[in-house]
């Protein structure tokens, strides 16, 4: 028996439509909604994101000039303050001198000779400008080869988790603060 796309009412004539054609007309208005404020909407400029050069020094020493900084260079024999934060070299914190949660820093003054102060640190710290950031990778061989060396933490905790660690590659991101 044929079936009857016709239902007759008592004055109005519908046809009737497939589940199928409604579904894709659906479909096809929702497609074309859709991509209307795309094509209205303007595209965004592609630019190439900025790379930071990571440099290695003869001491095996490789760090990156994250802010250059302007004002005074650092010589060696120079008295400098800085901010600093240590981790291991698989990014576990040791120490810091600015607290992560108020922003509030205490700067550490540091000699810039190699009695004093970790000799990597020195080398990363020599030629840097007043309010230059750097972040550097120091090998233990040039790392605190004796517990004597600058900078040290105060507290016995982050002192002993770093000295347990010495043999250990060390990352400092370091902020020049002044030349005194």
């Amino acid at each position: 028996m044929p079936i009857d796309f016709k239902c007759k009412f008592s004055s109005l004539e519908i046809k009737r439509l497939s589940r199928r054609m409604v579904l894709k007309f659906c479909g096809f208005n929702t497609l074309l909604l859709s991509i209307n404020p795309v094509l209205a909407a303007p595209m965004p400029e592609m630019k190439e994101p900025e790379v930071i050069r990571t440099l290695k020094l003869a001491s095996g020493v490789r760090f990156q000039e994250i802010i250059e900084g302007e004002g005074s260079e650092a010589q060696e024999g120079d008295t400098v303050e800085v901010n600093y934060v240590c981790r291991r070299s698989n990014g576990y914190f040791v120490h810091s001198t600015v607290d992560q949660f108020s922003g509030e820093s205490s700067p550490v003054i540091l000699p810039l000779d190699e009695n004093q102060i970790i000799k990597g640190l020195k080398e990363v710290l020599i030629g840097m400008k007043v309010g230059g950031k750097r972040r550097a990778l120091i090998p233990p061989s040039v790392g605190y080869v004796n517990e004597n060396l600058k900078p040290v933490p105060d507290e016995f905790g982050p002192r002993r988790s770093l000295f347990s660690h010495a043999t250990e590659p060390l990352i400092f991101e370091v902020q020049l603060l002044k030349v005194l």
